[in-house]
């Protein structure tokens, strides 16, 4: 299997909205996805990135978050989706250690993500068996 990892475009719009649709479960406009791709773009900490054979299969979003409790650095695992038609093919393994290597070259202390209760049995499965532990609760208060 050949296969291409690379920063996403504004051409990627269309399949990334299929993307990020599935894994919301709302629709996700090639419109709204556009302005997703120039968000990142301007963000000094933000990068989205596809996973891609013959077309578009899967993506990742990662961010460098800095720790100021301990003074260190960590990726976070902002998105990962891999299309539903593609799954069990070892894709989402290949993200995650991409975004790991990101990790390291940022002089990362390791890598976070955070997956909602509705994935508790295939992706908290995933994630734990790439040895990812669950060590809280995320509260948000919306405005």
């Amino acid at each position: 299997m050949t296969y291409t990892i690379r920063k996403a475009t504004s051409k990627d719009c269309l399949a990334l909205s299929r993307l990020m649709t599935q894994l919301l479960n709302r629709e996700i406009t090639a419109d709204i996805m556009r302005n997703r791709i120039d968000f990142v773009a301007q963000s000094p900490f933000d990068s989205l990135f596809v996973y891609e054979e013959d077309k578009i299969m899967g993506t990742l979003g990662f961010r460098i978050r800095e720790n100021i409790e301990d003074i260190v650095r960590y990726g976070e695992i902002s998105v990962i989706v891999v299309d539903v038609e593609e799954k069990r093919k070892g894709i989402g393994r290949i993200l995650m250690e991409y975004a790991e290597d990101l990790a390291i070259k940022n002089q990362c202390k390791g890598t976070w993500l955070v997956t909602g209760h509705k994935r508790i049995n295939e992706a908290h499965n995933f994630y734990k068996d790439l040895g990812y532990e669950d060590t809280g609760v995320r509260f948000v208060k919306s405005f």
